[in-house]
């Protein structure tokens, strides 16, 4: 996906509480996970890049914030961007 189309997802989108992103890669399997903004937040953007917390790693990132938790991903190697609800495994 270029820029735009990640931009316009990420402007459209509301992800509540109890949901992730789902990504959608081209040639490996999805992740959940959440887009964060950071201070380097535009410079990543302008090259497609991404900085985004995965769902095994949001409990610890949401009491910590520490942004060693998230990862960087490119954009052009996502294929689809969708709102899943969390679905908890017992």
């Amino acid at each position: 996906m270029n820029i735009e189309e990640i931009e316009l997802f990420l402007e459209r989108q509301t992800v509540k509480a109890g949901q992730h992103v789902r990504i959608d890669f081209k040639k490996r399997d999805p992740i959940f996970g959440l887009f964060i903004k950071t201070n380097d937040f535009t410079d990543l953007k302008s090259k497609n890049f991404w900085r985004i917390v995965t769902a095994t790693n949001m409990a610890e990132y949401q009491k910590t914030k520490n942004m060693n938790l998230a990862r960087i991903f490119s954009g052009s190697d996502f294929s689809k961007l969708s709102v899943k609800d969390i679905v908890l495994k017992s």
